[in-house]
């Protein structure tokens, strides 16, 4: 669609994501990003990474966003649709550009690096009333958006905050990743912009690092620190996530979720790491997967899987299929499967 132009077409929704995608190069062989004479291509954004992972484990997915009316922007958009993401509601924009970051893989003891190169997005420059959210919201289960997004800009700020609203007010399950970033802005304008967004939010997916920074909020362990969340915003379930870094290709992974007084934990993952970017953004896809077909329990399991098969995919999207997430629940091994 073009500028100005409403997504007024109310469609039945597992999920709906909204945020900005990005072009990724990345150098190959371990090169650092001046030495590089090639660079791999790949597609990738918070939101829509939930998006694509969540389509993949059988959720009916629509991703909201604004993109350039040219190849780049038409490429990110290709790339989602493959998927079986929904992206009728993307708006194709005269304004801004599309927004890219390269990636320089790390390895010990050099860590992996991102270069942004963003500014002035078209997503960026999107007006909240370029989306029509109570339509794109009438028959949806589930919305979901990250801390990204309001980082962008003052208007990404706004449509997401209208875009919140309009969830809670349909009745939709409203989780947020608050995945801070230093790159994009301080912690006291992401406290001051995100703080009043939290009474809209149902589930809150973070790290203990990042709640610390943006809320100012810490406990003794992570236990306590979820349960504080909970209390100060009345969120209906806090799931922490916890990486372990033992090297810059090998890491432990896995998470814990608080709900109506009770904790959660699951196992933790010994991952090989072929690409970490996007773990995250798949712990939130098997997440609200989980809590939409059963409960939070699953939701962490399933969560935790998907995160722990992403590590091993290349790119920003993560390939797993369900069959996949519940083998390695089941206690699959690493032998060759024939």
């Amino acid at each position: 669609m073009k500028d100005g132009v409403k997504a007024a077409r109310a469609k039945k929704y597992d999920l709906v994501t909204f945020g900005e995608a990005m072009v990724r190069l990345s150098a190959p062989d371990f090169q650092r990003l001046e030495q590089a004479d090639r660079l791999d291509i790949h597609v990738g954004g918070g939101e829509l990474n939930v998006a694509v992972a969540a389509q993949r484990m059988g959720l009916n997915c629509a991703w909201i966003s604004a993109l350039p009316d040219n190849a780049l922007g038409r490429m990110v958009c290709d790339r989602a649709r493959q998927q079986g993401v929904d992206v009728s509601h993307v708006l194709f924009s005269k304004r801004g550009r599309q927004g890219l970051y390269f990636l320089e893989f790390g390895a010990s003891p050099r860590a992996s690096q991102v270069l942004y190169d963003r500014q002035n997005s078209s997503v960026s420059l999107m007006q909240p009333s370029d989306v029509d959210w109570d339509a794109v919201m009438a028959e949806t289960r589930a919305f979901h958006v990250s801390g990204i997004t309001p980082a962008l800009s003052s208007n990404a700020a706004a449509a997401t905050l209208e875009a919140l609203k309009a969830a809670k007010k349909k009745g939709c399950l409203v989780s947020y990743d608050l995945n801070y970033r230093a790159k994009l802005w301080s912690t006291d304008e992401a406290r001051k912009c995100q703080t009043p967004m939290m009474k809209y939010v149902d589930v809150l997916i973070s790290t203990e690092e990042d709640t610390g920074k943006v809320f100012g909020l810490k406990g003794k362990n992570y236990e306590e620190t979820a349960g504080k969340l909970s209390s100060t915003f009345g969120f209906k379930t806090v799931a922490i996530t916890l990486r372990g870094d033992i090297s810059v290709w090998e890491n432990t992974w896995t998470a814990i979720a608080f709900s109506a007084g009770k904790l959660y934990r699951d196992r933790t993952y010994e991952v090989e790491i072929v690409d970490r970017v996007g773990a995250g953004d798949s712990f939130s896809a098997g997440f609200i997967y989980g809590c939409l077909s059963a409960n939070v329990k699953k939701g962490l399991q399933y969560g935790n899987a998907l995160a722990a098969l992403k590590h091993t995919i290349p790119g920003d999207f993560n390939w797993s299929s369900l069959s996949e997430v519940e083998a390695l629940i089941s206690g699959a091994g690493t032998r060759i499967v024939r």
